[in-house]
């Protein structure tokens, strides 16, 4: 079996093509700029096809002969200075990936979305799979990308192809990844002071991988399933991170008027250009928002066993690959 991966070198992307090599030949959609670094040795044993998603011609040249596409690219972002480029990356992208697999005649994709894809609502604290996206402000433009390219996906569907679609929460990896899911390191690791009210949703990369591999051995096909272990306070999970790091952990609750008045002084830095924060309206919203990412779909059909945070801890403050 061949398998074309696009978003190959990123955190996810990495983890899965260690995953499914065993099934067949990997390939990997890379653009000039991108590092291997994250494949370690397996990046030799990995058939590279140079372009990306924008590229139509590169693109189907790249699938031809290919028997599952795994799509993890993407692009995450906060700023909403990177609304177009999101748009541009997510959502025409994924457009341009189904359009091609349905020329070339590839029937199978995995589509690595987000829980974000699933929308928010003020009114719910508990989303799972049936949840319907409704347009809220509590939507930021990056959820809105992913909603727009699982549109494609299932666009997709109806015209034939076979897919399996996954929803991960934050995805934690090592530190030394530098990767957008894990910088929540950095706020322990810097030692801050105040932690948001809201849950944080979180879930293993190791475990996240291993989970859309039984999913695809068991054929899942046009499903939906989060990948999530469990929602807990920020106040705990940053807690649990110091203990783990050896840090002091944030002992103050972030006060709704206290964001208030940090988002003024924000915004002010970023017009200025010294600042990159990616605390905005919305951000700043769903960290106080106490929301739970419901599993019970993916658990009744794998009964799976999760990594528990400790553990997640002391291998991502490790080097082990």
């Amino acid at each position: 079996m061949k398998i074309f991966i696009t978003g190959i070198t990123g955190l996810f992307g990495s983890h899965l093509a260690k995953k499914f090599a065993p099934l067949g030949e990997i390939h990997g959609l890379i653009r000039p700029s991108s590092s291997k670094s994250l494949l370690g040795e397996m990046q030799n044993d990995i058939i590279w096809h140079e372009g990306d998603l924008n590229d139509v011609v590169a693109l189907e040249s790249s699938l031809e002969g290919m028997d599952l596409v795994i799509h993890a690219a993407g692009l995450v972002s906060f700023n909403p200075k990177d609304k177009d480029q999101l748009m541009q990356i997510n959502a025409k992208g994924t457009e341009l990936l189904i359009n091609s697999m349905l020329e070339i005649g590839i029937k199978r994709i995995i589509h690595i979305s987000s829980v974000a894809a699933l929308g928010r609502s003020p009114e719910l604290n508990h989303i799972d799979e049936d949840h319907k996206w409704i347009e809220s402000d509590w939507n930021t433009p990056y959820a809105i990308s992913k909603h727009l390219a699982d549109l494609e996906v299932w666009r997709g569907v109806q015209e034939g192809l076979e897919a399996l679609i996954v929803y991960p929460s934050i995805l934690m990896g090592r530190i030394v990844d530098k990767r957008s899911s894990t910088q929540i390191y950095n706020y322990v690791l810097e030692e801050n002071s105040y932690y948001p009210k809201g849950t944080v949703n979180y879930i293993d990369v190791r475990d996240a991988a291993e989970l859309v591999l039984q999913l695809f051995g068991k054929g899942n096909w046009n499903e939906g399933f989060i990948l999530n272990k469990e929602a807990i306070s920020y106040k705990i999970f940053f807690e649990e991170m110091a203990k783990s790091f050896g840090k002091k952990a944030p002992s103050k609750e972030v006060k709704d008027w206290m964001l208030r008045f940090a988002l003024f002084f924000t915004s002010l830095a970023r017009k200025l250009g010294i600042s990159k924060s990616p605390l905005n309206r919305q951000t700043a919203m769903l960290s106080q928002l106490e929301l739970i990412m419901g599993n019970r779909k993916v658990q009744e059909a794998l009964n799976f066993n999760y990594r528990n945070l400790s553990e997640t801890l002391d291998w991502a403050k490790s080097n082990e690959s």
